[in-house]
């Protein structure tokens, strides 16, 4: 990427992992309206459930995720006590008990449970809906608190992938950002997921972060590259420390600058390519085999608030405090602080506080993006016409983006744009033109690169 571009672009812009973005959800939408949605499904849609296990055991200093530290398991007995009272309430609002194809496990650290409530988490799914014998479940891993009994009831539950954090394997960053991960942690563990036959393992990388160099990056890539990970993410470190006061601990004179951050990102990419995996959109990395890599090749390939995803479910149902749902009226958002949550799951009552209906304007527009986010390409004119419009009805939209035309970033013919291989980190910035709640400016979102 040309250095100029670097400052030129350096916006903070939804990673548009839904489509309207959670900062415009409101409490128009609450518990009654999500109960109503749940009950109009109908009985042959597609469910994915995605859990929130909202507590951690340390706190990493760059985590922007909804989290509460604690060294005692009573609070997260409690919580998952609730957890399993709300995927109660939710199963006697659906109008039967519905198939379900994916499960995800995510967090904070949903390595923090026992192997028992990791086990009775999953029965109790099994209990509740119709979870399929071959439905993927996934869970994302701390290697510093997964021990050989959890991997073991992982494979007795059916776990078929794991999302393992590294972050980095340099011990000056680790140290930086409050996360002390030796290599030999992360191999034991790994060794453990594959004699219990969980091989489907993903990484999960950081670039962006305090002390971390293009060169150290590369380091840690082809370190995790040799233990042949079927999936990779490569994310860009959020410092937004007034919303996450702990990252204040993270000194910004130690950040890399916006044209280092660039240098990583293109580095890492190439450096994966290298490695023979396919580039996924703009922070994911497959092997050419796995089925990631084969629907992108098919345009089949999604987004969600997991981020790239082959789930094409119709409805995510979330449990847990802070937990966002997707249903075809709308999302739905619980409750963020743990306590308020545990204590209105006590009450028997839903703890959705938040969401926004999707109209028929929204779910076009979300389609437009979701084929860029995924395709890098998007042909507005036909995307239109399968909701009933034009493609002239975006002339407005498609002309905003000159600037990018301008700089090589993309490509027009007509109402097809199509992102070069320059422009691959910028297509949220592509994206932002079609996001008609998005107002110049807003400091809420993570930077494009």
């Amino acid at each position: 990427m040309r250095p100029e571009l670097a400052a030129k672009y350096d916006l903070r812009i939804p990673r548009y992992t839904s489509y309207p973005t959670a900062p415009h959800f409101s409490p128009a939408v609450d518990a009654r309206k999500y109960r109503g949605w749940l009950a109009e499904l109908p009985a042959d849609s597609a469910l994915s459930l995605y859990l929130h296990i909202a507590y951690c055991a340390e706190m990493c200093w760059f985590c922007g995720c909804h989290t509460k530290i604690t060294r005692q398991y009573a609070p997260v007995a409690d919580y998952m006590d609730a957890l399993w009272r709300e995927a109660d309430m939710v199963a006697d609002a659906l109008p039967t008990r519905m198939a379900v194809r994916h499960i995800h496990f995510g967090g904070g650290s949903p390595t923090i449970l026992t192997p028992d409530d990791f086990v009775r988490t999953v029965d109790k799914m099994r209990e509740r809906f119709a979870v399929a014998r071959d439905a993927e479940i996934a869970v994302e891993l701390d290697p510093r608190t997964a021990d050989e009994d959890y991997v073991k009831a992982m494979a007795r539950c059916g776990v078929t992938r794991t999302s393992i954090g590294v972050q980095d394997f340099n011990p000056v960053v680790q140290k930086a950002i409050n996360r002390i991960q030796p290599y030999e942690v992360v191999s034991q563990v790994i060794g453990w997921l594959r004699a219990e036959g969980v091989s489907e393992i993903n990484m999960d990388l950081v670039y962006g972060l305090p002390h971390q160099t293009a060169e150290s990056l590369m380091e840690t890539i082809d370190q995790a590259v040799a233990f042949a990970p079927r999936r990779i993410s490569l994310f860009g470190y959020a410092h937004v420390p007034w919303m996450k006061k702990h990252q204040r601990l993270i000194p910004e004179d130690v950040l890399p600058d916006a044209v280092e951050r660039w240098r990583q990102y293109t580095m890492a990419s190439q450096r994966f390519v290298e490695h023979g995996y396919v580039a996924i959109g703009i922070d994911h990395y497959a092997r050419a085999d796995d089925e990631m890599a084969l629907a992108l090749r098919e345009n089949r390939l999604h987004r969600n608030f997991q981020g790239y995803t082959t789930d094409a479910a119709d409805v995510l149902l979330g449990f847990g405090a802070s937990a966002i749902g997707s249903l075809p009226q709308g999302y739905v958002a619980n409750e963020t602080a743990i306590n308020t949550y545990k204590q209105t799951i006590r009450e028997g009552r839903l703890a959705t506080v938040r969401g926004i209906p999707v109209s028929a304007d929204d779910r076009l527009r979300r389609a437009i993006i979701e084929r860029l986010m995924c395709d890098l390409s998007v042909d507005v004119a036909a995307v239109a016409a399968q909701y009933g419009a034009k493609g002239s009805d975006f002339e407005e939209e498609l002309d905003s983006l000159g600037p990018m035309l301008d700089d090589g970033l993309l490509i027009r013919d007509g109402h097809r744009i199509t992102v070069t291989e320059e422009g691959r980190p910028l297509v949220r910035a592509a994206c932002a033109a079609f996001d008609r709640y998005l107002k110049a400016g807003e400091q809420r979102h993570s930077r494009a690169v």
